[in-house]
């Protein structure tokens, strides 16, 4: 039973890790919705009105940025679009590899280690997605031009 207790929590460390990661990207569009939402909630609009409002704001956000994307041709323009989305995906991975560390290790020192790893590899993997919208975008725009 208690290795059945072992496996079952490897297994949830992992898929919360594969979530993290296939989600990074999202993190800026959360925050905006989220901040919306809390901020239509506050005005007297509901949780109705407010739920509205937040998923509007972060599809928006994701769809404005992904628009930016295709049209800005300057590469500095388009890394700075991409580190918007990567410095609060980076903050959710520090964040979240410190949770996980806390429970696995006693000394302060090595969890704030492994938690600026956890936020470099959450950074970079956003990084590289949001590049790949990027790519995607460069490679049909430059289909449509052939």
């Amino acid at each position: 039973m208690i290795v059945l207790g072992i496996l079952v929590s490897i297994a949830a460390i992992g898929t919360m890790c594969w979530l993290m990661f296939n989600l990074a990207v999202f993190a800026l569009p959360f925050f905006i919705g989220l901040n919306a939402g809390i901020w239509t909630y506050g005005t007297g609009a509901g949780w109705l009105g407010a739920i509205l409002v937040g998923l509007a704001a972060a599809g928006l956000t994701l769809a404005v940025a992904q628009g930016l994307l295709m049209l800005i041709r300057p590469i500095w323009a388009r890394l700075l679009i991409a580190l918007a989305f990567v410095a609060p995906a980076g903050m959710a991975g520090f964040y979240a590899t410190l949770d996980i560390v806390k429970h696995m290790m006693p000394s302060e020192t090595w969890q704030v280690i492994f938690s600026v790893i956890g936020a470099a590899t959450v950074g970079l993997t956003a990084f590289l997605r949001v590049a790949g919208m990027t790519a995607t975008g460069a490679v049909n725009d430059s289909l449509a031009h052939t």
